[in-house]
């Protein structure tokens, strides 16, 4: 283990200075806290953890011996401001501190010790960070199950990780009682709501009944989300040994020095400066005003949920995304922060003027995209909505990452405005090493040149998938001397470091020897103006083998036949072997809330009985 005690932070400190990412996170802090809070939340912190006793104290302290005192010391210090708004809820900081006192001794008095898995399947609500937290602070990684999932997939992924406890909505207790034979590490399953079942725990009543003093502290970053999940089953992404590594002791130690590990945090987290946080400020509570609209399972939401957890911000949860509603709550609660995939904008951009016409819009700073591809129309139709709505600014703003690298990418609204090419890539390499491969010559490519998409990140310095570790080996690559994570992806940078995705890898069509990726394909069609979302699949071909199908979902009340849609792609100037060959209109698109679409669920129909490549 290495140490990270007070020598280690200060030989670290002129590397990090000079990063404007780190000076840019530290006046986000200065700014969202506020001076005199900024204090009182630094001075709580060192006299709840002891360092303020002496200088020897001070000199021998320890960054995990930090976290969970910096915690209740933000939540002590914002006492009185709204943290969570859920439904018809609404709590305040000390409210949502008391409960989470009284869960973390209640999970605590069920034997849960640390690194015990405590898995959620948990509907969008306060429950889920009060579960996080408490989580975090008695040391127990929380998996975050998708509850889109089937039941087999649900299984699989409960027992990969051999969780001794399951948090779970009330509205999936049936499904749990159907399945817990074969969950055989589940001891406890505690339900939301004041009531449960016979052999399951209310979520209420172990808060009532449970002591509200400080639980036995043993620190984890509780962060435990599964992949998407769209090529496969969904594997279960370590996070609390990464991003947690500084702050617990019980996180594994990176292969990396403590100085290289804390320029990789600051890179993560500046997302925060970048997307705007030196700048947002409610005009009456003064800080940021989060709406978090997609499933909390999704690790790209967690970019909606950070100032919240870090800033004493305040989130607006909503249970189930709904494009009215959303509209609704901007402003209603006066929404300066927002993330959303781009499935979401499409609905929302779809309403009839009458109703998406009647909202005012312009507290609205920083609306993140991401977990997708948007294309350039969608990126410029959501700002001309925003601004048509009250915004004096462009809005849009989207990253680049995934459940392993999490953000790598930043695209900000100054890089389009200076260049609207910009438009058509996910924005510059701001929060993670990110470069472009070519692993038929094993050179780095140069800009312009296309390959694969290469991260280097803070998630992924000891990236692991619990129950399944050697999986995370095989997207790993040593390159001169560095391991870099490869996600898939083929793309290219230009000179400026803005990198441009061109096709997923696992998605590639290969049609008479010829590689053919879908999302070129995808774009085209989407910029059809009937047309609401797109999959372009593998469809098999006696002669080519495999050919690209597009699966088109149109607008509400909207009709077009299938040669129009090729007629469409060829007036698009795609290449004839780019055209597809076969068209099929469908109701809907096998396509998550949370932007993700399992293309195999739509091949397979397709290749039943027939031997297909990959």
């Amino acid at each position: 283990m290495q140490k990270k005690g007070f020598g280690q932070v200060i030989r670290a400190l002129p590397s990090l200075a000079s990063m404007e990412q780190a000076r840019g996170l530290l006046r986000t802090f200065f700014k969202q806290w506020g001076g005199l809070s900024t204090l009182r939340i630094l001075l709580n912190t060192g006299s709840k953890a002891g360092h303020l006793r002496s200088l020897r104290s001070l000199l021998s302290f320890r960054l995990e011996n930090l976290a969970p005192h910096f915690l209740v010391s933000l939540w002590e210090v914002f006492g009185d401001r709204e943290a969570l708004i859920s439904e018809t809820r609404r709590y305040t900081y000390a409210d949502m501190k008391a409960r989470i006192m009284r869960l973390a001794n209640g999970m605590q008095s069920l034997g849960l010790r640390p690194k015990d898995r405590c898995a959620e399947l948990l509907y969008n609500g306060n429950e889920f960070f009060e579960a996080f937290f408490a989580c975090s602070l008695i040391g127990c990684p929380m998996p975050f199950l998708n509850w889109h999932m089937g039941r087999e997939d649900l299984i699989d992924a409960i027992n990969a990780t051999r969780a001794r406890a399951l948090i779970l909505s009330s509205e999936f207790v049936p499904e749990v009682l159907a399945i817990r034979d074969r969950i055989p590490t589940v001891e406890h399953c505690i339900v939301t709501g004041d009531s449960a079942p016979e052999g399951m725990i209310s979520y209420e009543d172990l808060i009532r009944q449970s002591s509200g003093g400080m639980p036995d502290i043993r620190f984890i970053v509780a962060l435990n989300p599964y992949t998407g999940g769209t090529t496969g089953t969904p594997k279960n992404v370590n996070y609390f040994d990464s991003i947690g590594y500084a702050f617990s002791d019980l996180a594994a130690t990176p292969d990396v020095p403590l100085e290289e590990y804390l320029r990789f945090m600051a890179l993560q987290f500046s997302f925060m400066y970048y997307f705007g946080g030196t700048e947002i400020s409610d005009p009456v509570t003064k800080n940021m005003r989060c709406l978090i609209p997609g499933p909390l399972y999704h690790a790209g939401t967690i970019a909606a949920w950070v100032p919240f957890i870090l800033l004493g911000g305040t989130g607006v949860i909503m249970k189930k995304f709904d494009p009215c509603e959303f509209l609704r709550l901007i402003e209603n609660e006066r929404i300066n922060w927002v993330f959303v995939v781009p499935a979401m904008l499409e609905k929302i951009l779809s309403l009839p003027d009458e109703i998406k016409n009647r909202y005012d819009l312009s507290t609205m700073h920083t609306l993140i995209c991401a977990a997708a591809p948007a294309t350039p129309e969608l990126k410029k139709a959501a700002n001309e909505y925003f601004r048509s709505r009250g915004c004096h600014k462009n809005v849009f703003t989207e990253f680049y990452g995934s459940s392993e690298t999490a953000v790598a990418t930043v695209l900000l609204p100054q890089d389009y405005e200076e260049n609207l090419r910009r438009y058509e890539s996910v924005g510059k390499a701001r929060c993670a090493e990110t470069r472009i491969y070519d692993p038929a010559t094993g050179h780095w490519c140069p800009p312009g040149g296309d390959g694969h998409v290469m991260i280097r990140s803070l998630t992924t310095l000891n990236l692991n998938y619990e129950g399944s570790p050697e999986q995370a080996g095989g997207a790993l690559r040593v390159i001169d001397g560095l391991t870099w994570f490869d996600d898939g992806l083929t793309g290219h940078m230009d000179e400026d470091g803005f990198l441009y995705l061109t096709g997923r890898n696992k998605e590639m069509i290969i049609t008479g020897g010829v590689n053919i990726f879908p999302n070129e394909i995808e774009t085209a069609i989407k910029r059809h103006a009937k047309v609401l979302d797109v999959a372009v699949i593998r469809y098999p071909h006696k002669e080519l083998g495999e050919v690209p199908a597009a699966i088109v979902q149109l607008k509400d009340g909207q009709s077009v036949c299938a040669d129009e849609i090729i007629d469409f792609c060829k007036q698009q100037s795609l290449q004839g072997f780019k055209v597809p060959r076969y068209v099929e209109i469908v109701d809907a698109l096998p396509r998550h809330i949370d932007g993700k679409m399992r293309k195999k669920d739509l091949e397979d129909r397709f290749w039943a009985g027939i031997e297909r490549r990959g």
